[in-house]
C-alpha cells in the first residue's frame, strides 16, 4: 500500500496514538492528522487544503458524533471511505451507519483490524470511483453517438428534399410533357396499331408519374407543411388503400412543434406501419395522438401476432433502434408493449417546450 494520508477525527490524543501505533503494526505507511471539532474537520477538507485518501472518526465526540461529520461529508460531495473507530456503540448503531452509507466500523479494543479494513475500503472506494468514472464516459459517448445520429439524419433529411425537389423538377417535369406529347399524338392518328403503341406508352408514362410522385412524396411528404396531422391523415390514409388494412387515427395536437419533431413524429408513424405490413399479420391498426402535459405522446397499436423478446432481438430490432435513436435525436423516447399472440403497441413519446396555438384540429377515423 502506497504512502496514504489519513485524517482522524478524535478527542482522545491516547487514543490517537493508539490508533497511529495499530496502523504501524499493520505496516501502513500514512500521515495521520488528527482533529478534534468539526470545524477543524471541515476546515482540513476545504478547497485548496492537501487531498485526504480516507477518515477515521470517532463515534462520539465532545458535543456532536462522528456521524454529523460523515452527513456533512456527503452534503459536501466529498468522496472518501469514512470509517468508524470507536467504542462499542450497539449492533443498532453499527447497522444504522452502514445504512447511512459510512464504510466500516472498527472497535477501538480490535484495532489489529483496522490495516485490512482500511485497504479494504479504499479498495471499494478506488473501484468505485472507476465505476463512476466508466459511467460518465459511457454518457458522454452516447451523447456523442446521438449528436451523431442527429446529424446523420438530418443530412438525410436534407439529402432526401433535395432528391425529391430533383425529381419533380426534372423527372416529374419530363413525364409531364412525354405524356402531354402522346396525348397530342392520339388524338391525331388513324392507324389502329400505331394509336395502339401510342394508348400504352401513354399509360407507362401516366404510371412513371405516379411512381414519382409517390416515391417524392415518401421522400419529403410536403403535406407536412400542413402541420403533422393533415400529414397523418393522408399517410394512414393511403397505406389503408394500399394495403386493405383497417387503420383508425385518432386525436389532436395543440400545440405548435418543430419541423423536427414532425418529421420525427411522422417517420415514426410510417416505419411503424411499414412494420405492421411486414410483420404483424394484422388486420387492424390504431393509432392515438395527443399532446398533453407538454408532451407529444403517439401511440400506434396493432392485433397483430405480436413479438417475443426473442424475436424483438432479432432483425426486426434494428427497426426499433433506429425508431428509438430518431425519438432520442429530440429528446424523447420509444416505448414497447408486445406479447405472442397480443400484437404491439409502440408509443412514442417528445417532450414540447410548451403550449402554442393549436396546430390542427382532430380527425376520427380513417
Amino acid at each position: 500500500m502506497n504512502a496514504l494520508r489519513l485524517l482522524h477525527l478524535e478527542d482522545n490524543p491516547v487514543d490517537h496514538g493508539l490508533l497511529v501505533r495499530a496502523l504501524r503494526r499493520g505496516e501502513v505507511e500514512a500521515e495521520v492528522v488528527l482533529v478534534d471539532t468539526l470545524e477543524a474537520f471541515r476546515a482540513a477538507l476545504a478547497p485548496g487544503q492537501p487531498p485526504f485518501d480516507a477518515v477515521l472518526a470517532d463515534f462520539h465526540l465532545g458535543g456532536f458524533s462522528g456521524l454529523e461529520a460523515w452527513d456533512w461529508l456527503r452534503e459536501a460531495g466529498i468522496d472518501l471511505p469514512f470509517i468508524l473507530v470507536s467504542g462499542a456503540i450497539g449492533e443498532a448503531a453499527v447497522a444504522d451507519a452502514m445504512v447511512r452509507g459510512v464504510s466500516d466500523y472498527v472497535d477501538k479494543a480490535q484495532l489489529s483490524r483496522l490495516p485490512r479494513v482500511l485497504q479494504r475500503a479504499l479498495e471499494l472506494s478506488a473501484t468505485r470511483r472507476a465505476q463512476a468514472e466508466a459511467a460518465r464516459e459511457l454518457a458522454a459517448s452516447r451523447q456523442r453517438l446521438l449528436e451523431l445520429t442527429e446529424h446523420l439524419q438530418t443530412s438525410i433529411d436534407r439529402e432526401r428534399a433535395d432528391i425529391a425537389r430533383e425529381i419533380h423538377d426534372d423527372i416529374g417535369g419530363a413525364l409531364a410533357a412525354v405524356k402531354l406529347d402522346l396525348a397530342w399524338l392520339a388524338r391525331r392518328l388513324t392507324d389502329d396499331e400505331a394509336l395502339g403503341h401510342v394508348r400504352s406508352a401513354l399509360g407507362m408514362a401516366e404510371h412513371a408519374l405516379g411512381a414519382s410522385q409517390r416515391i417524392m412524396r415518401n421522400l419529403r411528404p410536403a403535406v407536412l407543411d400542413q402541420g403533422l396531422m393533415p400529414a397523418l391523415q393522408w399517410l394512414t390514409r393511403t397505406f389503408a388503400e394500399r394495403t386493405g388494412l383497417d387503420v383508425v387515427l385518432r386525436g389532436r395536437v395543440q400545440g405548435a412543434l418543430t419541423p423536427r419533431q414532425e418529421m420525427v413524429a411522422y417517420r415514426t408513424v410510417q416505419e411503424a406501419l411499414t412494420n405492421v405490413l411486414k410483420h404483424a399479420q394484422a388486420r387492424r391498426v390504431t393509432i392515438d395522438v395527443s399532446d398533453l402535459e407538454d408532451h407529444l405522446t403517439i401511440e400506434i397499436a396493432d392485433d397483430g401476432r405480436g413479438a417475443s423478446p426473442q424475436e424483438l432481438g432479432k432483425d426486426r430490432s434494428f427497426g426499433l433502434l433506429g425508431l428509438r435513436e430518431r425519438a432520442q435525436s429530440v429528446g424523447g423516447w420509444l416505448d414497447v408493449v408486445t406479447a405472442p399472440g397480443q400484437g404491439m403497441t409502440l408509443i412514442l413519446s417528445v417532450p414540447l417546450a410548451g403550449a402554442a396555438a393549436p396546430n390542427e384540429a382532430e380527425e376520427d377515423d380513417q
